[in-house]
């Protein structure tokens, strides 16, 4: 059960691996996508026709007849990578060895929507993949395995993504054999823990009072939505490309000088490399301050 690119890995891991027998691919419907709104299949369709397996999408999977059509399937277990939807809690002890959920984080820690994302908005320095069974609460089940990395001082969520959804097919197969096994026993989590909520638009805003290298990591986490992004002269200008610097100055203080375009932040400054003003293409941040006939030092308001 998986929809996104994160998900197939795991997905074609099983299919491989000697000791299974996937009976079907569970996703989420066909939806529009791209500027024309186009229907487009998930990824995980795409890689679960490409071996042959039977897909099922139904709009809400706590439908009775989407439950019927599950426990018709009689699994031994699910595998849900990146589903995207809330399961039913008649499922959760369905199969024998329950519905396993692998979740980017290290639980406790980032249960929710955008745990990769917010891990490293957050400066992180490692991650991880958690298979957990699940369980009625938000990512709290019970923990089986667990699978750590360290992110690189420059990884983007996109990229941490990739790397994380190689680790989350190779931990799932492992959990899988371990509970066959008898090999592998759950451990309840604690109690408390951090969130990683569903990312808005509004989060992308920066805040120049803030560390340099805190906006840094926030933008290298907003990749690809919803990036980051400030106010000049009552316009949105998106910041698509950056990176801390030494410097002093009052927060929100721009200056242009050298072909470079930086702004002071509450420590050190943010070198704007590339930037797209509302309404006009991606450019360079010198060209951007020529073109626009900016001001050699000004303030953000």
């Amino acid at each position: 059960m998986g929809t996104p690119d994160f998900a197939v890995p795991t997905l074609e891991c099983l299919a491989r691996a000697a000791g299974f027998e996937l009976t079907a691919a569970v996703c989420q419907p066909d939806r529009p996508a791209g500027r024309h709104g186009a229907i487009s299949q998930p990824a995980v369709k795409r890689a679960a026709l490409a071996l042959g397996l039977e897909v099922y999408q139904p709009e809400r999977m706590r439908r009775p007849e989407a439950v019927a059509w599950l426990k018709a399937q009689r699994p031994d277990a699910l595998a849900v990578v990146a589903y995207g939807q809330l399961l039913p809690p008649e499922v959760f002890d369905l199969p024998q060895w329950g519905a396993i959920n692998a979740h980017a984080s290290l639980l406790p820690a980032y249960r929710g929507a955008a745990p990769i994302q917010w891990a490293i908005a957050r400066g992180e320095t490692r991650a991880g993949v958690t298979t957990m069974r699940i369980n009625a609460g938000l990512d709290t089940g019970d923990i089986l395995l667990t699978d750590s990395l360290a992110i690189g001082p420059d990884e983007t969520a996109p990229d941490l993504s990739r790397r994380l959804s190689a680790s989350a097919a190779a931990l799932m197969e492992k959990t899988l054999l371990g509970l066959a096994a008898g090999t592998v026993r759950p451990t309840p989590q604690p109690e408390e823990g951090t969130l990683a909520p569903l990312l808005t638009r509004g989060d992308g805003a920066v805040d120049w009072t803030r560390p340099a290298a805190e906006i840094y990591n926030r933008w290298r986490g907003f990749q690809p939505w919803p990036g980051i992004h400030t106010v000049l002269n009552g316009r949105q200008l998106a910041i698509l490309k950056c990176h801390p610097e030494l410097g002093t100055g009052e927060p929100g203080r721009v200056t242009h000088a050298d072909g470079r375009l930086v702004v002071a932040c509450g420590q050190d400054a943010l070198g704007l490399d590339t930037v797209r003003a509302e309404g006009r293409q991606a450019v360079s941040g010198d060209e951007f301050a020529r073109g626009a006939r900016l001001a050699k030092s000004f303030l953000l308001r």
